[in-house]
């Protein structure tokens, strides 16, 4: 069953209530489905009581948010320090929890006397770096981000400048190379920031690299989404299309430091749509959280995390929780890479000025996914109707009011003009009826 939620006044999110049994946490309810749920840890805050409470009980995966980066590890050249994150790692496995080792090979946050190198010193350096790293934990790792970052901002779909990249435009497939070598039953991973809209010259580049290195045999197992949102840089209405594209390739997708700012219902709906985009795909194996309470983020001030400062569970933590359990324990019945199909129907208001496209989604045993794309006008008003005994158990992109449980009004809720939603079929397939106006 569903029930709407208010959240904050004026807007409302629509989740899905647990069934009697559901899972109560984060870990046990993304287990249900074969994936983890993790969050990022920092040494320092681990004699705060509140803070390890809620991470010994909400996470089953653990990285270190700093400590194991390449300053923090080898402060020196040649001189490993494994200390703090070595805290980190024991606090997890003895938890029985797993670790995401980050990062390997990094631009930034190098140590000072790696800034200083360059060619084929700094390109010894940093193999020997991933190397030692890796083997030190060797076996206690379940996937590492080995290169983190190396992809440029902007439109030119290539390479960062960076004093690694001027090593040689290889560095990035020997770094994989080596970290395969040091810990062979590690899952090696590729990870970036704004890589989530699948229409971004940076999205593509990335593609196009772990194709190559796919066809060449080139170590590569998964490809991790930071996914850092904002007002500015909402979720994408393809993220499902960019985790599934890349999932086609053959490696895992993994949502590595999801933080979304913001509050109440619309922050509660951009994490929903995170989550259901990845259980929407097989190879999308797990979501880790940068952060435990919002004070605890490097984002502080805009509030982007499930929790609070005091600790208390917010809207966007039991929008994510009821999403992981809506999930079907068997996986999405589809595996399509072109994402959505590319048929639709079309309503247009007859006066003009409004046309709304419904475009079919994902396709799963009890439910399925729809998407309404508008043009027109940026005021538009949707009415989306299903049929008993349809149920629309989820929304994403909008703001949605009801004016019977099977009528659905969707408005614009400034994150575009394409927003989308989850049914329950319980057997009846057919589409929704959609019409648009001008509000």
């Amino acid at each position: 069953m569903s029930t709407l939620v208010a959240a904050a006044a004026g807007a409302a999110v629509l989740v899905a209530t647990p069934a009697s049994g559901a899972a109560s946490t984060l870990a046990a309810a993304a287990q249900q489905s074969g994936r983890y749920f993790g969050t990022a840890v920092a040494a320092n805050k681990l004699s705060d009581s509140t803070y390890v409470n809620i991470l010994n009980r909400e996470f089953d995966m653990v990285t270190a948010e700093n400590e194991m980066k390449m300053d923090a590890t080898e402060p020196s050249q040649g001189q490993f320090s494994y200390g703090n994150a070595d805290r980190i790692v024991n606090q997890a496995r003895n938890q029985g929890k797993r670790v995401r080792g980050h990062a390997l090979a990094w631009h930034s946050q190098q140590p000072g006397w790696m800034q200083n190198m360059s060619g084929s010193a700094l390109r010894q350096a940093m193999l020997n770096h991933v190397t030692q790293v890796a083997t030190y934990y060797r076996g206690k790792i379940y996937a590492w981000d080995v290169v983190n970052e190396a992809f440029a901002d902007g439109s030119s779909g290539g390479r960062r400048d960076s004093n690694l990249q001027r090593t040689g435009n290889d560095w990035i497939e020997a770094a994989f190379r080596a970290a395969r070598a040091a810990d062979p039953n590690a899952k090696l991973c590729y990870n970036d920031y704004n890589t989530d809209n699948w229409s971004h010259a940076k999205t593509q580049g990335v593609y196009r690299m772990v194709q190559d290195f796919k066809s060449r045999g080139v170590p590569i197992d998964c490809v991790g989404f930071q996914a850092h949102f904002n007002s500015g840089n909402p979720v994408p209405s393809n993220y499902h299309t960019t985790l599934q594209n890349f999932a086609a390739l053959g490696v895992d997708v993994q949502i590595t430091e999801l933080d979304i700012e913001g509050s109440g219902s619309t922050q509660a709906q951009q994490y929903q749509g995170v989550v259901q985009a990845c259980l929407a795909v097989a190879r999308c194996t797990g979501i880790t959280v940068w952060g435990i309470r919002d004070t605890d983020s490097w984002r502080a001030s805009g509030t982007p995390l499930l929790f609070d400062g005091s600790g208390n569970k917010k809207a966007a933590y039991t929008s994510v929780l009821n999403a992981l359990n809506a999930a079907d324990p068997t996986g999405p019945t589809t595996t399509d890479p072109t994402g959505p199909t590319t048929t639709t129907t079309t309503s247009q208001n007859p006066g003009g000025g409004c046309t709304a496209t419904y475009s079919e989604g994902q396709k799963w045993n009890d439910r399925f996914n729809g998407q309404v794309t508008v043009s027109g006008t940026n005021n538009w008003v949707v009415t989306v109707t299903v049929s008993s005994p349809q149920r629309i158990i989820a929304t994403w992109n909008t703001t949605a009011t009801w004016e019977s449980a099977n009528v659905m009004t969707a408005r614009p809720n400034g994150n575009g003009n394409t927003f989308g939603f989850t049914i329950q079929h319980g057997g009846n397939w057919n589409w929704p009826t959609i019409s648009c106006r001008v509000g």
